[in-house]
Parts: C-alpha cells; sequence; structure tokens
C-alpha cells in the first residue's frame, strides 16, 4: 500500500512492504505516516513477487523499482481510481422508429437523430458536441422521450458481426501450436520473413485468450507501431483493449494501468514499460519485433522488457511468443538449446514475394551526392507508374558535419566528443546526444574563414534534395523532429495509405512493422555505418535494419526492388544478405560468436562510471576491478577499466569496466555482496556511476 510520509521538510508517496513489531532505532527517531493513500494493495502479490526478482537480478533496489513499475500519478499520490467512464449515445428501440423528416420543426433534434442514425455504433460526447454546442439540453429532451440510451461501452467495441479471415497453412500451424499450451508456460520463436503475417498469427492468439476469459499482453517497440497495431486489434477484437505508451497523459496511463490490473481490459498493448502492469488473469505474452535494441532501458533500471515478459510468462504459466522476421541471435541460440521452440512462417501472404536486393557500388557514382543516379532513376520510373518509394536514413536534421571549406575544422559539440547537426528549418546546429543547440558560427574559430559547407545527408537534406529533382512529387519526411506533436504520426500514416504521399524519407522509425502496400521501392542510403564499429553487435543489428526496411518494398500486388548505397559493395556482410537470406547470415554470426566467447554464449555485466575528470573514473573503475578479484568468482573475467567510446558527453567523462562470464550462475554469484562494499568505498563519491546486466550496447 501507499503511504504518505514526511521526508526532510517535505512529504513523500512510500509503499508499505512489510510490517515490524520491533526496531532498533530509539523512539525519537521515528516519525509516524501522514496518511495511508490505498485501502487495499494497490499492487497484486504476483505483481510484487515479479518486481522483486527484477530487483535481485539487476542489483536495483527495490524503492526504485516499485517507483518505475507504478504510473506516475499514483507515485503522486492520486487516488488509485479509474476516471469516469465516458458515455457513448445510442438510438433506443423506440429511437430507431422514429420518422426524422418529422422533427424538422425542431433543427437540433433532427440533426443529433440523424447523427445518430448514421451511426449504429453511437456517438461519444466530442461527436455530439461538433453536431450542436448545446447538445446536453438536447440529448435530455430526446431522453424524455425514450428515444436514445447511454453507454460506457466505445463504439469499437460494440459488437459487430464476426469476420472471417483466411489464414495459410503456417499461419494456422503456428496458431494450433500455441492453442496446444494454453494454460501452460513454452517460450515460442515465430521466425517468418517480412509480410509473412505475424500480426495475423498475434490477433488469432489473442482472440482465442479472450475467449478463453484471460489477458493478453502484447508489446512493441516503439510507439510509432502502436497506432496501426491499435487499429487492427480494434477492429478485429470484440474486447475492451488498455494502451500504455509515453505518449499519453497521466490520466490515460493511469487509467489504462488500472483497467489491466482490474481485469477490465482483455488486452494490453504497450511499449518497453507495459511490462509491469499488473494482470488479473494472464493467459498470453507477445513480444513483437523481439530483436529491436530499444526493449532494454538505459537508465535508472535497466530492464529487458523482452527478457522480463519471459519470467511473467513463466510464473503466469502461460505461453508466450517471440515475433520477428530478424530474430535476435540469443533467441536463435535458445531454439538451437532446445529451450524455444520454432514456429516458422517462410513465404508472404498472399501473391506477393520478397523483394529483389540491388548495391549501387558508390565508388562508381558523382562524389559527394546523396543520392546515386541509378537511385534516382529509380525513384522516377517507380513514381511514373503511380507507386510510393520509401528512401531510409538513419540521421535526422540536415547535415550531420559543418565543415570549413578552407581549414577542414568541423564544429563539434561543446559538451560531447560528437559533431553537431544542421537543422535546415531552423538554421541551427544541435547535438543529438545532449540537446546542446547554437547558431552557426560566422567565422572559423581555427583559421577565420567564412566559407562553410554541409557535408552529408540527414532527412531534412534528403528530402530538398528529392524535391528540388522531383518538384512535383509529394514528399513526406518521418523522423524524431517530424512527429514531436501529439497524433502527428498517426497523420503520416493516414496519409501514407490514402496516397497522398508519393516517397517517404525516414529514419528506423519506417523500418519495421509498418504495412505499406502501394511502396514498390526501397532505397538504404547510409549502410556503410555499422559495417565497420566497435560494437561486436554492430553486424547483427545492421543485417537485421537491412532486412527490415527493405521488407517494407512488395508487400502489395506489385513486386519490390531495394537498392543498398555503399562503399564497400564487397563486404561479407552485404554480400551474404543478397546472395542468401538472413538466416545463413544468422548461422555464421552464430560460429563467430561461439568461437570468441560472446553473447549469446557467454554473459555480460558492465559497470559505468560518469565524472568531470577522467581521473576520477579510472580511480573509481580501478578500486572496483580490485575488489571484484577479490569477492566475485574466480572464473569472471574483468576487461577494462577503459574510456567510453564517445568518451566525453553532456559536458563530462565516461569509462567502463566490462565483465564477462560463461554462465549466468557465475555472473550473478557474489555481485551483492561486491556492490555493497563498491558503494561504501571513498573513489565512489566522486563518480556518478551504475551496474548494467546483460547490456545491449558495452560503449
Amino acid at each position: 500500500m501507499r503511504l504518505r510520509v514526511p521526508f526532510g521538510r517535505s512529504t513523500r508517496v512510500g509503499i508499505l512492504l512489510g510490517k515490524a513489531s520491533h526496531t532498533d532505532l530509539p523512539p525519537n527517531r521515528i516519525k509516524a505516516v501522514l496518511e495511508i493513500l490505498d485501502s487495499e494493495p494497490v499492487l497484486p502479490t504476483a505483481s510484487l513477487d515479479f518486481l522483486r526478482w527484477t530487483s535481485r537480478y539487476y542489483h536495483h533496489p527495490i524503492g526504485e523499482t516499485l517507483h518505475t513499475a507504478l504510473p506516475v500519478a499514483l507515485r503522486r499520490g492520486e487516488p488509485a481510481v479509474p476516471s469516469k467512464p465516458a458515455l457513448h449515445w445510442h438510438l433506443s428501440a423506440a429511437g430507431k422508429t422514429v420518422n426524422i423528416a418529422t422533427l424538422q420543426h425542431a433543427p437540433r433534434q433532427h440533426a443529433i437523430m440523424q447523427a445518430l442514425q448514421a451511426q449504429p455504433n453511437g456517438l461519444d460526447e466530442a461527436a455530439l458536441r461538433s453536431i450542436h454546442k448545446d447538445w446536453g439540453s438536447v440529448l435530455k429532451s430526446l431522453l424524455q422521450k425514450a428515444w436514445v440510451k447511454s453507454s460506457d461501452v466505445p463504439p469499437e467495441a460494440m459488437e459487430r458481426p464476426p469476420r472471417s479471415w483466411q489464414l495459410n497453412a503456417a499461419q494456422q500451424q503456428a496458431i494450433e501450436t500455441v492453442d496446444t499450451q494454453r494454460g501452460s508456460f513454452q517460450p515460442y520463436l515465430l521466425d517468418g520473413v517480412t509480410g509473412s503475417g505475424k500480426t495475423e498469427v498475434y490477433l488469432a492468439l489473442a482472440e482465442h485468450t479472450v475467449a478463453a476469459g484471460l489477458q493478453a499482453l502484447i508489446l512493441v517497440p516503439e510507439i510509432g507501431l502502436s497506432p496501426q497495431m491499435i487499429a487492427r486489434y480494434q477492429d478485429r477484437l470484440q474486447a475492451p483493449l488498455a494502451v500504455l505508451h509515453s505518449g499519453l497523459n497521466e490520466r490515460q496511463r493511469l487509467d489504462g494501468w488500472l483497467a489491466a490490473r482490474d481485469g477490465k481490459a482483455a488486452v494490453i498493448i504497450g511499449t518497453r514499460s507495459a511490462i509491469f502492469v499488473p494482470l488479473a488473469r494472464p493467459g498470453l505474452f507477445i513480444v513483437d519485433e523481439e530483436h529491436d535494441p530499444s526493449y532494454k532501458q538505459q537508465d535508472g533500471l535497466r530492464y529487458s522488457a523482452r527478457d522480463l515478459a519471459m519470467i511473467r510468462a513463466r510464473d503466469a504459466a502461460a505461453p508466450i511468443l517471440l515475433g520477428s522476421a530478424t530474430p535476435s541471435l540469443e533467441s536463435l541460440r535458445n531454439v538451437e538449446a532446445g529451450r524455444y521452440q520454432r514456429l516458422h512462417l517462410p513465404a508472404r501472404v498472399g501473391d506477393s514475394r520478397p523483394p529483389d536486393i540491388a548495391i549501387i557500388d558508390l565508388r562508381k557514382q558523382p562524389p559527394h551526392a546523396p543520392l546515386a543516379p541509378p537511385l534516382l532513376k529509380a525513384v522516377e520510373h517507380c513514381l511514373a507508374k503511380g507507386e510510393q518509394a520509401l528512401l531510409f536514413v538513419n540521421r535526422r536534421g540536415y547535415a550531420p558535419v559543418y565543415l570549413c571549406h578552407a581549414c577542414g575544422a568541423i564544429s563539434d559539440c561543446p559538451r560531447c566528443d560528437a559533431h553537431m547537426v544542421l537543422h535546415q528549418k531552423s538554421g541551427r546546429l544541435r547535438c543529438h546526444h545532449c540537446g546542446t543547440d547554437q547558431a552557426p558560427p560566422n567565422k572559423c574559430p581555427a583559421c577565420g574563414a567564412t566559407s562553410f559547407i554541409p557535408v552529408g545527408a540527414g532527412t531534412q537534406r534528403i528530402s530538398t534534395t528529392l524535391q528540388q529533382r522531383l518538384p512535383k512529387a509529394r514528399i513526406l519526411r518521418i523522423d524524431r523532429d517530424s512527429t514531436r506533436r501529439k497524433g502527428s504520426m498517426e497523420k503520416a500514416l493516414e496519409q501514407i495509405h490514402a496516397g497522398e504521399v508519393d516517397i517517404l524519407v525516414g529514419t528506423q522509425m519506417l523500418a519495421k512493422g509498418h504495412h505499406f502496400p502501394k511502396v514498390t521501392l526501397v532505397g538504404i542510403l547510409d549502410a556503410d555505418g555499422g559495417l565497420f564499429s566497435t560494437d561486436f553487435r554492430a553486424s547483427e543489428r545492421l543485417a537485421q535494419l537491412i532486412i527490415q526496411v527493405s521488407g517494407r518494398a512488395g508487400r502489395g500486388e506489385h513486386p519490390g526492388k531495394v537498392y543498398i548505397q555503399t562503399h564497400h559493395p564487397d563486404h561479407p556482410l552485404l554480400q551474404a544478405l543478397v546472395e542468401k537470406d538472413y538466416q545463413n547470415f544468422a548461422e555464421a554470426a552464430l560460429h563467430e560468436r561461439m568461437e570468441t566467447a560472446l553473447p549469446p554464449y557467454s554473459w555480460l555485466a558492465l559497470l559505468r562510471a560518469e565524472a568531470p575528470t577522467q581521473e576520477a573514473n579510472f580511480s573509481f573503475l580501478e578500486a572496483a576491478r580490485q575488489l571484484a578479484s577479490e569477492v566475485l568468482d574466480p572464473q569472471m573475467l574483468l576487461l577494462g577499466p577503459v574510456a567510453a567510446v564517445m568518451e566525453r558527453r553532456r559536458g563530462r567523462y565516461r569509462a567502463r569496466l566490462l565483465m564477462q562470464a560463461e554462465s549466468r550462475e557465475i555472473m550473478q554469484a557474489g555481485l551483492d555482496p561486491w556492490l555493497k562494499t563498491l558503494q561504501s568505498h571513498k573513489s565512489a563519491r566522486r563518480v556518478r556511476w551504475s551496474l548494467d546486466i546483460d547490456p545491449v550496447e558495452v560503449d
């Protein structure tokens, strides 16, 4: 239960986890609770047990773990009660028999009755207000005549006639296999090529779960996927849904959280943090795009929502489905070891087939051109046929480098070891790591020259180049900058599906999960970024990204084509993806990881430190290494300390100590006493540090 307690000169909301009849503290050091906020437990026992497990595994304080799991409104002490449900108005049986032509003498009643007649599922208050601002008094008159009735069930949840869905043999087999394990824990990897109908499998399984009186929790990696998926679930399921993601306001998140906890929501769709939502009757867990690194929280409680979903399914004795066209090497290793069962969807649904992939050698193209002539020609040909093209560039802004033409000096961030990015609309330089924003310099601080040139291409520059080359084309840019406003992503998707867009230019927000049947051409403009990286996972992520982006092409009735621009056309990774497929790449990558004893054939923990000076970091990490060698399992491999790849960020220096073990048990053994000793070490006071269990980024 939540309590309001004194804390210094202010008050805080705390959570009561237990009671004691004795304490060694003197009475004058004990303060009275100011207020008990809940009359019953705010978290069910199963949720509390799960959060305690999470706290232990990630070695994070239980208080902060609970704080992460609760909606903001509950952390602030607001009542754990849902909002008053919005009413929806419908015609009654008597109202359906009324001849509205007889209401011409009452124009307000005529307008509302006509609108209700046109909407059998009813209208909400906002819709009625748009018809007439004094809708309340009109409805009062209609209620007195018994012509209308109200309901708190939204129109999308009203009963609709059943619809039949055509499934292919692979989809049907996957659904039947999972259904046979209902009521018991079994992990599945749904490995299906892009466009193979994974979402239809999710829908069918969710439908069966709801029919059994249970709840389904479905995780998606990003908010951008939610509107499209929510619309499909609302169209298919005759059950109330709860949606949880950071784009909602505090009240909406609390209502969704309570609906899930109290069992009023049968299906819960959410991003990473939705893994903590309590469920009254858990029956199915689904993690869509399970390979996506955004399921890993990168600050505070550094949890993996995908991994925690596995724990929740185990505790609830429920099946769990991990879906992806490009499964993570960890999941493929679990299939190899027999821990997961693989369900394969080998072909696209309908008559569509995977797109052909071609490589454009930039060494043979004009220098400094963001779009190679063969790609531009392909775009023109695509538009001439009335089809859509998608150009992927994983850099927002206009140009990632702002260069002095006279001496070559680059405008760097004053607080990070990173270049400033030029943004065209604002005409300012911005750091994408710390948010520093400043006007471009009038003259070069190195040589005094006044000639600066933008180098490289971001989404803004690609859009501008296309508009100059194809002035009649309707171009839509989708990135974090263009979709900041609430509802902007939904509006953009509506434009795309309505055929109001010819060319899409975007970042990873467009790379996965979206179904654009009119897109037949995909261009990948900056494939080289992931070919030569210090991160051992870089090649895996690049392969996944290329396959996911390529999968947006040719999903409709017309075949697709993908062009990859690169300065390294002979690179083995690119050749493997063009000539073979992701499965062949993954097999080779797994063999390489096994030979080098890297995850998923080992376990990692990363101790990060940051401070105003690098000296403080290394002093702390050296002390941590020495303590680790004394306390931790001798089989633990300690690597470092070393400076981070981006050594300075937000004005602070960063360094790290990597720990590697051949088993999870060896990794976890001894961490608690080591951390307790480390917290009291004098060098720990000079740095900000954190421990990341199972890191997905080792920088």
